[in-house]
């Protein structure tokens, strides 16, 4: 199974991070590119603005915030972004990068869901 990582945009990047892909929709407000050391920002893979101000309302709501996320996913440009994070999964260790104070109570731990459900399995199965 490929490596898939999480670290929040304000820790240092690691020496095993491979590539940092920023999946956030806005820039984190207060960091520089420098700082970031991000190779791609897929912002299109971030849930749109409407759904994300929808959960912020009533953080209870996380299973049905995470299957409308998946449908965001499944068309459109987020499921061309996903399809490009899931090519540099296949490529490779990958750290998703994100300025969310909860990361648990967020949209990564869909995406790593996803990504890990669509990896191919590990030789010699």
């Amino acid at each position: 199974m490929a490596t898939i990582r999480v670290r929040r945009v304000f820790d240092d990047p690691g020496p095993a991070d491979g590539v940092r892909v920023l999946v956030d929709r806005l820039w984190p407000r207060g960091v520089s590119k420098e700082r970031a050391a991000v190779d791609a920002w897929l912002k299109d893979v971030a849930p749109s603005g409407e759904l994300r101000g929808w959960y912020h309302q009533d953080r209870s709501r996380y299973e049905e915030f995470d299957a409308r996320y998946r449908r965001e996913l499944a068309a459109g440009p987020a499921a061309q972004a996903l399809e490009r994070l899931r090519g540099l999964v296949r490529g490779g260790p990958v750290t998703l990068v994100t300025s969310v104070k909860s990361v648990e109570g967020s949209h990564v731990p869909t995406l790593v869901a996803l990504l890990e459900e669509s990896a191919p399995p590990p030789e010699g199965r």
